[in-house]
């Protein structure tokens, strides 16, 4: 351990498997406080206990937290805020990818969980993010959001209808990183710094609803997870990325281009208006 996160308060969301596993390793490892926001304790103490032996550091906590239900996003992030802690970084890891449906507030399954449960979430948790004086918000996004054309609005409490739903997958992802890059324009003045990134094309569980045997031939050509936390690694604890916002990171850490919507503003403040009227009764 090098401890040099000693004293910081992390939430990483989806932490139980995949990339957020790994980038929990690499943050408990220098020290950090985490807090493994999961639906399943059942499924996270076990690997939180593993975690606590392979890296000798023992604050690893479970926070219960279910993105495709916005009541229980605001649940959870009240029973965070009850701690009275400053949140210094936030990590929108838990992304769900080629599934089918809605969620239980009746959005489409994809966007409901990799956008407006964690746009909700985010912005409950201002007051900490803030208190920490300066914190970070890391959204993962992917570089399919690079391929993503203008959200239709009309059609997000509508199942998808094609095969595969990478469409879908691709304009959640564009939704992070307008996200992202809207709260350092609104947040700045807060001390919070925003980031966004692609991760590679990593054999996680976020294709856990691919059957088999596709998602076994899917996923031997991808990346491993460890490698796809660098990027992740990076942006929360990197000193280097400190003073930067609004960027959007490849899958070595390092800047590049987005999708130009991703800089178009009157997109961006459209979205923000729609996914904040939509949890309205949430924030309340």
């Amino acid at each position: 351990m090098t401890a040099d996160l000693e004293g910081k308060n992390i939430i990483i969301t989806g932490s139980n498997t995949g990339i957020g596993r790994a980038t929990a390793d690499a943050l408990a490892r220098r020290g950090a406080r985490i807090f493994f926001a999961c639906r399943s304790k059942a499924k996270t103490q076990p690997v939180i206990d593993q975690m606590i032996k392979d890296t000798g550091n023992p604050k690893l906590e479970f926070l219960e937290l279910d993105l495709g239900k916005l009541s229980a996003v605001k649940a959870s992030a009240e029973a965070f805020l009850a701690l009275n802690l400053p949140l210094h970084v936030l990590i929108n890891n838990a992304g769900l990818g080629r599934a089918h449906g809605l969620t239980a507030d009746g959005y489409e399954l994809i966007f409901g969980t990799n956008h407006l449960g964690p746009f909700l979430f985010t912005l409950l948790l201002h007051p900490a993010l803030k208190a920490a004086g300066t914190s970070r918000v890391v959204n993962v996004a992917s570089r399919a959001h690079e391929r993503a054309g203008p959200i239709d609005f009309e059609h997000l409490r509508e199942p998808y209808h094609g095969f595969g739903g990478m469409p879908e997958y691709g304009r959640s992802k564009l939704a992070n990183v307008l996200f992202a890059n809207e709260l350092a324009r609104r947040w700045k003045a807060d001390g919070v710094h925003t980031y966004s990134l692609h991760p590679g094309v990593v054999a996680s569980d976020i294709w856990r609803k691919v059957p088999q045997p596709l998602r076994a031939i899917m996923t031997s050509m991808m990346i491993t997870v460890q490698q796809g936390a660098v990027a992740s690694v990076r942006c929360a604890g990197s000193p280097e990325v400190a003073n930067e916002t609004g960027r959007y990171y490849g899958q070595d850490g390092q800047i590049r281009k987005h999708n130009p919507l991703a800089d178009d503003q009157a997109l961006a403040t459209k979205l923000w208006n729609y996914s904040e009227e939509q949890v309205r009764q949430y924030l309340k």
